[in-house]
């Protein structure tokens, strides 16, 4: 490899030629085995950074010339892999509340009764107690839960506890009371309030839009104005270290978040991730011009602070037994899922959103979600013209095979995220049978067909961790490991496949493929340094990876110390 590197470096003279001799970097980093993501200088033994741009790339003899001693910051990689810093097409980011109620991984119901005793016990009466990411699925006895498991230890508080992928929940009693729920209350559309099959009455689980009919009951917080906007303050400078601990340099937020509070982080200089804030998809004209006054401020010509896609909810999940099938799943005959709105309102929103110029991205699970998503994005270019609007389909989860082909004649991206692979394919063949499963998580064949696509995490449904994502991408094996080939070997990617699409990949899909995603003189130098290198390592050791080094707009934000 290292023969190669000194080929390749070669190549690389014109990149590191564009440089005046004069001009000194305020960073160099040497020594490494670089991953470009640029196909037409793919290694790189060393980078130059001047300011929060790349201005070099090529040979350690190259890249020293640029070396200015007391000024120039050094970092020796030590043959360490260099990447551009990774970017999350799809990710929940907000401050963490450090009261949740963590539920990941959970196996014995019991330990979500424990959890949340804990949590009443240091509670008032009457204080909302929230948690989640549980997974019925990974229960010993793999049944949904019920309110019976929360209601003994939280008579006096309303408990709300998420399902890992957000679209169902479990409220105890207290909540179902507040909420004026009972056994003659009728399901919303597009939504379902389970109920017991003997009783008839509420089991606790709530599913999509009932969801809206949650209320929870007044409850004052006993701290001040001033304690709480610390408190959330403080949660969202846990994000951000979490983010750049994994070196997550980006982030794409589908639908709203507080710009005001990431322009505050960015003038005290705490911004250590870019982001995208968008909204939610309507046909309202009046809130369809707020959109326009954000996205002026927000341009997306600026690198930090973004005005994102519209988003759109057209199904549910696989897991929640309410993503939008062709066919009943085969688990449930009575159910095919459900359509968060009828066919036609949605796609008059999307037409609408179009023609006013807004990127459109659509949570899109199930088959027929899926087909609606792309139907309406077909009307849009027949009612509008075609356009570079890029629009995404997020999740692309569950696809026919006559689908396929439409993302790249389109131009719809594809934004995926890898892990929803290994999480679901636990449950994924007994909802909708070996047949319909061809067709998901079907990132290679997406590829192959010409579609772009773009990963993330859906974090906080899945770890915000890439590296996770890296390896269901070229693995498609549970996160304990198992023998094989992994679940529908045929779809697994390369690693560096996998890396271009969470960088450059993401970057294409926002619109910045021009600036960000490959590490490449003129581009921002979002980079990130791994102790060990991904391309070679066993898959075992894939989400043993850490970063050691994350670098945004080139100034270092993370350093492990190694």
């Amino acid at each position: 490899m290292k023969n190669l590197f000194v080929l390749l470096s070669i190549a690389s003279m014109t990149y590191f030629s564009s440089c005046s001799g004069k001009e000194k970097a305020d960073l160099v980093i040497i020594n490494g085995k670089v991953l470009t993501i640029d196909k037409d200088n793919p290694y790189a033994e060393a980078i130059a950074v001047r300011g929060e741009k790349i201005i070099a790339v090529g040979s350690v003899k190259e890249i020293s010339k640029l070396i200015s001693e007391g000024v120039t910051r050094v970092i020796d990689a030590k043959d360490r892999l260099i990447l551009p810093g990774f970017n999350d097409a799809h990710v929940h980011f907000g401050p963490l509340d450090p009261d949740y109620i963590e539920l990941r991984y959970t196996t014995d119901p019991s330990v979500i009764t424990g959890k949340v005793r804990a949590q009443v016990e240091k509670s008032r009466p009457g204080e909302l107690i929230k948690g989640g990411h549980w997974e019925h699925e990974m229960f010993v006895d793999k049944k949904w839960p019920s309110k019976e498991l929360i209601d003994k230890v939280s008579p006096d508080n309303p408990v709300v506890l998420s399902r890992a992928d957000g679209h169902s929940v479990l409220v105890n009693s207290f909540v179902l009371k507040a909420s004026g729920i009972t056994k003659n209350t009728p399901d919303p559309f597009g939504g379902e309030i389970q109920k017991d099959p003997v009783t008839g009455e509420p089991t606790g689980i709530i599913k999509e839009n009932a969801e809206s009919m949650i209320i929870t009951g007044e409850s004052k917080p006993e701290r001040t104005k001033e304690e709480e906007e610390a408190r959330i303050w403080q949660g969202y400078l846990l994000a951000l270290s979490e983010a750049r601990e994994l070196g997550v340099t980006s982030i794409q937020v589908p639908g709203g978040a507080d710009f005001e509070a990431y322009e505050k982080l960015q003038k005290d200089g705490l911004l250590t991730s870019r982001i995208d804030i968008g909204g939610a998809l309507t046909a309202d004209s009046q809130q369809l011009e707020k959109y326009l006054i954000f996205a002026k401020k927000y341009p997306g010509t600026d690198n930090w602070i973004r005005f994102g896609y519209l988003k759109a909810f057209i199904d549910g999940t696989i897991g929640s037994g309410t993503a939008l099938m062709f066919e009943p799943f085969s688990d449930n005959p009575a159910s095919s899922g459900l359509s968060m709105m009828p066919y036609e309102e949605f796609q008059n929103m999307v037409i609408t959103a179009d023609k006013m110029g807004f990127q459109i991205g659509v949570h899109s699970i199930g088959d027929k979600g899926n087909n609606w998503t792309l139907n309406s994005f077909e009307a849009a270019q027949k009612a509008n013209g075609k356009r570079d609007s890029r629009h995404r389909d997020e999740h692309t989860q569950t696809l026919q095979q006559s689908d396929i082909p439409r993302f790249a004649r389109l131009g719809v991206i594809a934004s995926m995220q890898p892990t929803h692979c290994i999480s679901d394919k636990k449950f994924c063949i007994k909802r909708i049978g070996p047949e319909r499963a061809k067709g998901a998580y079907a990132w290679k064949s997406l590829a192959d067909a010409g579609a772009s696509i773009a990963f993330g995490t859906d974090y906080q449904v899945e770890p915000l961790n890439p590296m996770e994502g890296l390896y269901a991408s070229v693995t498609r094996k549970d996160r304990l490991g198992e023998d094989g080939n992994g679940w529908y070997p045929e779809q697994k990617i390369s690693m560096e496949d996998a890396i271009r699409y969470y960088t450059l990949g993401a970057a294409y899909a926002q619109f910045m493929e021009d600036r960000k995603g490959m590490i490449k003189p003129g581009y921002l130098a979002d980079i990130v340094i791994t102790d060990k290198d991904l391309l070679t390592i066993p898959e075992n050791e894939i989400m043993k990876t850490r970063v050691d080094y994350t670098i945004t707009g080139g100034k270092v934000v993370y350093a492990s110390g190694n």
